[in-house]
């Protein structure tokens, strides 16, 4: 194996790792098979809850613990990743994290008891916030400057299929085998995963010495502030929209179950599509596959609320809404990775990792709030007003999106 590591054609020494004039793309490709695995897993209690609960002996609002310990963790984890890992070469790093996903489904699979289960999703979410922190500051020594956005855009492939199968897969693998099988599958996923990156993952030597102070220093950066304030503001209106979307298409559309887990399949499809579009229009500017996704899902909100009462019309809207948002991700992490110093990138990736976090937190919260009190309408105003604020700031103020990676950092 280390033969086969060692060869020019896989090696990324000093010298090629600074002009990475040679694409490593299976070394991508593998990044993009941790990203599958990782968020399959993320996702696979929504649609496994009742049966793990009642096996378990716990009420489904408890089992629901597991979802939020992931989601507490892995913004922990996402934000400590590259201070704890410093000096470790990140391919070790990213084999231990694969390895946690292996890990976290075996103990899932044979868990009998919450407290178990809870320690699985904990480990679930050291791999998760971890590997998303580090990722595109990976992918940006894999690839030239160039090919980055093309090499986010395949590694967010990732989610989008994940986000699309793992749930309906998982509901429907777990009602013919049990919930116990569909994790030992996941477990096998991270099996495959793991094989793969460890024959294809170069030498990636650690850079830098992050600490704490390392991640208040990127915050008085204004162009990265910028970034982290967009994904903080047009994230958390998607996310209160998209909580309560089902709610939504209940009441005011009046859609069947049927009907709405279709309009739902079509907005993880539409991420899809979106997700490649995000990739192309990042390949000329980071900006403006931003400004595209947030300015596209305030319109759909918009439309939601002016003709939402049409089946026809509200189900285009959400499906658009996910092509729409497919376009953020890919844009604000490979914008990010461009503003930050190149040996600050993974902790840059950190304070990405903990942004989308409270950015779901707080759609959540906020989403919740104004269903209480205005209903779903209000939701999907605030979802309107979110995503259109965050996009003209970023429109404002913003400036020229970089196309060096590094390169306005270095000028600040």
């Amino acid at each position: 194996m280390s033969d086969a590591l060692s060869a020019p054609s896989f090696q990324l020494d000093d010298t090629q790792d600074e002009t990475r004039e040679r694409p490593a793309w299976a070394a991508v490709v593998s990044l993009t098979f941790g990203v599958f695995g990782l968020v399959t897993a993320e996702f696979l209690p929504a649609s496994l809850l009742t049966p793990m609960a009642n096996d378990i002996g716990v009420s489904v609002g408890a089992a629901g613990q597991a979802v939020t310990a992931t989601a507490v963790v892995g913004a922990i984890a996402g934000l400590a990743a590259a201070i704890v890992t410093r000096g470790i070469d990140r391919r070790v790093v990213i084999w231990s994290l694969t390895g946690l996903l292996i890990l976290s489904s075996a103990i899932a699979a044979i868990a009998t008891n919450l407290p178990t289960l809870l320690f699985a999703r904990v480990l679930l979410g050291i791999g998760l916030g971890a590997f998303w922190s580090m990722v595109a500051a990976t992918a940006m020594r894999l690839v030239p400057p160039s090919a980055l956005p093309k090499a986010m855009s395949l590694i967010f492939t990732g989610v989008s299929v994940a986000t699309v199968s793992a749930a309906p897969i998982g509901a429907y693998i777990g009602n013919l085998m049990g919930w116990r099988f569909v994790f030992w599958l996941s477990a096998l996923i991270g099996v495959v995963t793991l094989i793969v990156q460890m024959a294809v993952l170069p030498r990636l030597p650690a850079r830098g010495s992050p600490d704490i102070r390392t991640l208040f220093r990127l915050l008085g950066q204004p162009s990265i502030a910028l970034v982290l304030a967009g994904i903080v503001v047009v994230i958390s209106g998607h996310f209160a929209g998209f909580t309560y979307v089902r709610p939504f298409l209940e009441q005011i559309p009046k859609l069947s179950v049927e009907a709405i887990s279709l309009v739902l399949l079509a907005y993880g499809v539409g991420g899809f599509f979106g997700n490649l579009l995000g990739g192309a229009i990042t390949a000329r500017s980071a900006k403006a596959s931003v400004i595209f996704g947030a300015f596209a899902i305030a319109l759909m909100g918009a439309s939601l609320l002016l003709i939402g009462t049409s089946p026809i019309a509200s189900a285009v809207a959400v499906g658009l809404w996910g092509f729409a948002f497919g376009a953020l991700p890919v844009g604000f992490q490979t914008w990010l990775v461009r503003v930050a110093p190149e040996d600050e990138a993974e902790s840059a990736g950190g304070l990405l990792v903990a942004a989308f976090q409270v950015a779901i937190a707080s759609g959540a919260v906020f989403g919740g709030l104004l269903v209480d009190g205005f209903g779903t309408l209000g939701v999907m105003a605030y979802a309107m007003i979110a995503t259109l604020v965050g996009g003209l700031g970023v429109l404002l103020l913003g400036g020229k999106s970089p196309e060096r990676v590094g390169a306005a950092a270095h000028a600040l």
